[in-house]
């Protein structure tokens, strides 16, 4: 027997995720291996993920792995490897989010006097509804059903339907949600799950419902005496994966009614499993309460990327009295305000305009086309890895999809995609695209990416092994399928087609005679697809920046992948901690290789692209510019930065940028220059017609105020609306700002005005503007920023004496609308 000894390297400790991946390096070796946990002296299977988690094993735990068997030295030798330099990895759950912190209510609010339960905010938002208590299923009606004969046959056709279902749900997911389903499915389909179940069944002459139910209550009870919060916290997990699988084998057992929501609801709950949380109508569901929900919960964690607030803070028996009543759950001040009045609900309404018109403002920019300062043009597109994140991408602004990581299809799942199940992917992604270019990246497989159906060793440096392009003659079948599935799909929309680590001509050539081949096929079965199917390369073996002239006479594109091509570049592995600070890719070396490979394509008439993070980055995008590079493909919430920060740069600077710094000498220098560099924001003028607002409301003063500050942050001049508005609110507490004459002029010099500006709120009736001045109809409100030149309080001042003048007020008052304000005062007005 040999004995591999180690520290838990993992933050989160030794969770499902990371369970699993240690699972799977040792099962591919046929000895016994045995998993120790000196701190707590748990023993498990070290080829049960299950069982691993089970251990409560932590960050800095000391630990062993005990190896017999025929196998034992080759896999020490192995294990040894991957422990030291990919366990870490494997801890891919995200970790606690920061904690949101709680705004103080703003002035608008709470000089309105709302009713408020104060709690902890979880995920951000504003959301109002109908208070429901969410009543869990109980289990306890489960045990009494007796044992059968037909027990051990249903386990395993419920634990296959259950599974099903997961893949089923796993194909039409993304992001967080396939990640936590994905663990999902590696517990049950973990060997100890099902035969801790069976044990029960067969030594305790349990019926199966009991069986389940004891087993998940034993797993849990080990995670909950875990000292680690996230330990812990993944019990909810098992609970989901025991109720799943109870409610399959006994759906008559399971409340129909309690998944149902038919109105706006604000859901309250001790806590809810992942499942549970995807099972409701999520257009109704508008926030949650929940009382035992720690932050790095999995449901937290969903219901962040559906936008959807959640409070803590209060138990269900205390809100249980407010059940049917309208209340607003406030994620931005982390209150709950049970049956608001009028007055707090238009503050809210209002809330919700503002926050609306902010997120349009957003979106509207990021739609225009990616334009330089003086119009030099560069594709910014999204890199994406399943079809449902493509509608977003485009939302946040892409101009196509740079790169479709098409491996994702393949996988956490036990056998390869069909060709109907490709082309139905693709054609999603097509169709969501309109006439945009798509780039379909074929399966970058292998390698570090390990398919169990593919039957690949393990090797040593995965990142410089067995992967990609390199696979694909040994697997020329799965090879040929996903080519008529990318071919078929690209009949009808923007298809490309780019290969992965290529590294010689006779690649292309390889990959350029299966693709004839296979229209010649398509042909022949009558089927549709793409006749002419733009061909790439990824660049990320630097031998090909040699020889970019050769490629140039066979390909129609080039994609830079960053990430790769530096820690090849520099030979320096970016995973290991003892030389990750090496990895650079802003270095001259760097620098003057891409500008070598966009000058050689270029002269060939070839366009490149930036598909690695490199591309997503804002402070390089000046570099990315000056290079001379055609296309920046990035993650989609990257794209309305990029492109905002792009039209405030000019390209012929940026070229002599760019020219500076492959000159330099070190990373250093080029940092600097890029400090010295930065663009400052074009100025914006003080008064401007998008400031000036006609309102049919009533709207009461802290709502005016409100509305003001809001409506700059909906039009970019400040980030932090309800800062600068309590600076307004500090000036009113210290003398009137109401000038008579029905006007009424709130000023501040405030840290948070990004640009100084002019604001004016033309009211339809008179309004309580709390002064000994009278009440007010038109309010002009300055906010200049603390830095700014402008002296507020002479701005103040010169309209304090315009309003003097009768026919100045009565031409402001008879104003038709926002343009002739803003010409009135633009004759009027010296700034």
């Amino acid at each position: 027997m040999l004995t591999l000894d180690f520290l838990c390297p993992l933050p989160n400790g030794l969770h499902a995720r990371p369970a699993w991946a240690l699972k799977e390096q040792c099962s591919a070796w046929r000895s016994d291996i045995r998993f120790i946990n000196h701190r707590l002296n748990s023993h498990a299977d070290a080829k049960s993920s299950l069982a691993l988690v089970s251990t409560g094993t932590l960050f800095n735990d000391s630990c062993s792995l005990e190896i017999y068997g025929p196998d034992e030295e080759q896999a020490r030798r192995a294990l040894e490897s991957w422990l030291d330099k990919d366990f870490i990895d494997s801890d891919s759950e995200l970790p606690a989010a920061a904690a949101p912190q709680s705004h103080p209510l703003p002035r608008s609010l709470s000089r309105l006097h709302p009713h408020i339960l104060p709690g902890t905010i979880l995920a951000s938002g504003i959301g109002f509804g109908t208070i429901t208590l969410w009543r869990s299923d109980s289990l306890e009606r489960y045990r009494a059903i007796p044992a059968s004969p037909e027990d051990m046959t249903r386990l395993e056709h419920s634990l296959a339907e259950l599974a099903d279902s997961l893949n089923q749900q796993l194909r039409l997911l993304d992001g967080e949600s396939k990640t936590i389903l994905s663990a999902h499915l590696s517990l049950i389909q973990d060997d100890e799950f099902a035969s801790n179940i069976r044990r029960l069944m067969r030594d305790q002459k349990q019926g199966l419902a009991a069986a389940i139910i004891d087993n998940m209550e034993a797993i849990c009870a080990k995670l909950l005496a875990s000292s680690s919060d996230y330990l812990r916290e993944r019990a909810s997990d098992i609970r989901d994966i025991s109720e799943r699988l109870l409610h399959i084998t006994w759906p008559a057992y399971r409340n129909q009614d309690m998944l149902r929501l038919t109105q706006p609801t604000l859901l309250v709950a001790e806590d809810l499993t992942p499942s549970q949380f995807l099972g409701l109508d999520l257009t109704q569901l508008k926030g949650m309460v929940l009382e035992k929900t720690g932050r790095t919960s999995h449901t937290l964690i969903l219901a962040r990327a559906s936008s959807i607030p959640v409070l803590s803070g209060f138990s269900v028996t205390e809100l249980s009295a407010l059940e049917h009543r309208q209340a607003v759950l406030d994620g931005q001040c982390g209150v709950l305000v049970p049956e608001p009045d009028d007055a707090v609900m238009g503050y809210y309404r209002l809330a919700r305009e503002l926050a609306d018109k902010r997120v349009e403002r957003q979106t509207r920019d990021a739609a225009l086309t990616a334009l330089s300062r003086d119009g030099h043009r560069l594709e910014i597109a999204a890199n994406i890895g399943s079809a449902l994140e493509a509608p977003g991408a485009f939302e946040s602004g892409a101009e196509g999809i740079g790169l479709f990581r098409s491996e994702m299809l393949y996988m956490d799942r036990q056998a390869a995609p069909d060709e109907q199940e490709q082309f139905e992917a693709y054609q999603q992604v097509l169709l969501a695209a309109g006439d945009k270019p798509v780039i379909f990246r074929t399966m970058d497989i292998g390698g570090d990416k390990q398919l169990n159906y593919l039957n690949i060793p393990q090797e040593e440096n995965p990142f410089l092994g067995y992967r990609a392009v390199r696979i694909y003659p040994e697997f020329a079948g799965l090879f040929r399928t996903q080519l008529r599935a990318i071919l078929r799909a690209g009949a009808q929309g923007n298809a490309q087609l780019m290969i992965p680590m290529v590294h010689s001509l006779d690649q292309i050539l390889w990959v350029k005679s299966q693709l004839r081949e296979v229209k010649a096929e398509l042909q022949a079965e009558g089927l549709r697809y793409a006749n002419s199917l733009p061909l790439g390369i990824m660049v990320e073996v630097p031998s090909v920046c040699y020889i970019i002239d050769h490629f140039c006479d066979e390909v129609d594109f080039f994609s830079i992948g960053s990430n790769d091509m530096t820690q090849y570049l520099y030979a320096v592995d970016r995973n290991n901690p003892r030389v990750s600070p090496l990895y650079n890719p802003i270095t001259p070396s760097f620098l003057r290789m891409l500008s070598q490979i966009v000058t050689v394509a270029h002269r060939h008439g070839k366009w490149v692209g930036i598909c690695g993070e490199l591309g997503g980055e804002s402070r390089y995008l000046p570099l990315m510019l000056g290079l001379g590079l055609d296309e920046l493909s990035m993650s989609g919430p990257r794209i309305p930065a990029i492109k905002s920060l792009l039209r405030q740069l000019n390209s012929d600077a940026c070229r002599e940028l760019a020219d500076k710094a492959c000159e330099c000498r070190s990373a250093e220098e080029i940092e600097t220059l890029l400090r010295e560099f930065t663009p400052l924001e074009e100025a914006r003028p003080l008064l401007a017609l998008e400031n000036i607002l006609f309102t049919d409301k009533p709207y009461r003063k802290e709502q005016i105020i409100q509305l003001l500050c809001g409506n700059l942050a909906a039009n970019g001049r400040t980030e932090h609306p309800l800062e600068l508005e309590e600076d307004i609110w500090q000036r009113e507490e210290i003398v009137t700002t109401g000038v008579g004459f029905g006007v009424a002029i709130p000023h501040t010099k405030s840290a948070w005005i990004r640009h100084s500006s002019i604001s004016i709120a033309r009211l339809p009736a008179l309004t309580d503007w709390q002064s000994e001045m009278g009440e007010v109809e038109l309010v002009i409100m300055l906010t200049l920023g603390e830095h700014e030149g402008i002296n507020h309080v002479k701005v103040f001042s010169q309209l304090a004496r315009k309003l003097v003048n009768k026919a100045f007020r009565q031409s402001l008052m008879e104003a038709r609308d926002a343009q002739a304000i803003l010409d009135l005062l633009n004759r009027e007005l010296v700034f």
